[in-house]
């Protein structure tokens, strides 16, 4: 599996100088925008009689191709000329693993295309995502779900970072800033996120804590 042998992990690389400005989305009012009253905790927990790795099977779907689709909304802002590197802000910089993992700087646009593009041919794949009847999940199924959350919280730190404004725009934000705290109490429920890959969205996960959206 290519990600988890490295080829499709990005590695966050901290810049020396960060930008003075507080980015939008930690910024009243827009950070306590969110459709979601009370916090995601009967959401996200595992139900009675559910399988554990069909209830993670079946989030990372929804999570994948809803935040394809918020992306969707704002890929003809995230260009080669406007994006030429994966970021978070001025912090946070991840680059790219060839096959020979070999470190490059990849625009974003490019990298998020790769993301997107591996996670659906993981979700294709029937020895990865089993649909049929009688098939087992593979033993290493709760790491490809981590991999793929490390990356997906990349997509969530570049779109906040970089087109926030182009959410507000579209008057999304209320609806991304509740994607993103389902998907953040997810995670936690299930310990699929790891504490370096949150750091360039702590301050946001910090303020939601502060509202009781996230569990």
């Amino acid at each position: 599996m290519a990600l988890l042998s490295g080829r499709f992990t990005g590695k966050p690389k901290a810049k020396r100088s960060a930008s003075a400005v507080r980015p939008l989305f930690l910024c009243r009012p827009y950070c306590n925008n969110s459709i979601v009253k009370g916090n995601f905790k009967t959401i996200v927990q595992l139900p009675k009689y559910v399988d554990e790795n069909e209830w993670l099977a079946v989030n990372v779907f929804d999570f994948y191709n809803y935040i394809n689709m918020f992306y969707g909304s704002i890929s003809d802002f995230c260009t080669v000329r406007d994006c030429p590197n994966m970021s978070a802000g001025a912090r946070f910089e991840y680059l790219w693993m060839d096959g020979q993992k070999k470190a490059s700087k990849v625009p974003a646009p490019q990298y998020i295309d790769f993301v997107m593009s591996w996670i659906q041919t993981l979700i294709n794949d029937e020895n990865t995502f089993p649909t049929k009847e009688g098939r087992d999940f593979p033993a290493t199924f709760p790491q490809t779900v981590r991999a793929i959350f490390k990356q997906l919280i990349r997509v969530f730190a570049h779109v906040y970072h970089s087109h926030y404004d182009k959410m507000l725009s579209l008057c999304q934000e209320g609806h991304f800033n509740s994607l993103f705290a389902h998907f953040v109490s997810f995670g936690r429920e299930f310990d699929l996120l790891d504490k370096k890959d949150i750091v360039p969205m702590q301050e946001l996960m910090d303020i939601m804590d502060h509202n009781g959206i996230l569990c």
